[in-house]
């Protein structure tokens, strides 16, 4: 679970095609750096975020990322929530194992998008769609 104050007015990004996609790169980016993560941290969220928001545009049918910059005593991240009213997830635990993927998006699945971000949470409903909540803080 995120926890942490906000610092900024978080920015949201339609994701309803690839080049939405791209924009969300770009403003992940934009944000990491503003916060001054190391290029590492930016380019493990960067590719998280990429990930979940192909994720978010192929099986949520589009859906928004909110990027929002937050402190949590001396630390400062990046906490990126991407939403949908897609389908859901009807097998979550499926989902989230080591190597399952459909073959849609980079081939790293939910648990690879985890495993490069310190914060991971994830909501989904058969029916109502899926919110998946990431942050990366600074080290």
């Amino acid at each position: 679970m995120t926890t942490g104050l906000d610092l900024g007015t978080p920015a949201t990004q339609a994701i309803r095609s690839d080049e939405d996609v791209v924009r969300v790169r770009q403003l992940v980016r934009t944000t990491a750096v503003a916060v001054r993560l190391s290029l590492v941290d930016q380019t493990k969220l960067v590719t998280a975020a990429s990930e979940l928001a192909r994720n978010t545009l192929i099986y949520g049918g589009g859906g928004s990322a909110e990027v929002t910059t937050v402190a949590d005593g001396r630390r400062r991240g990046v906490r990126i929530v991407f939403a949908d009213q897609g389908p859901g997830i009807p097998d979550l635990d499926l989902a989230l194992t080591d190597g399952y993927t459909t073959g849609g998006g980079l081939g790293l699945g939910l648990s690879g998008a985890r495993r490069l971000v310190d914060d991971f949470d994830i909501k989904t409903a058969v029916g109502e769609g899926t919110a998946i909540t990431i942050t990366k803080w600074s080290r």
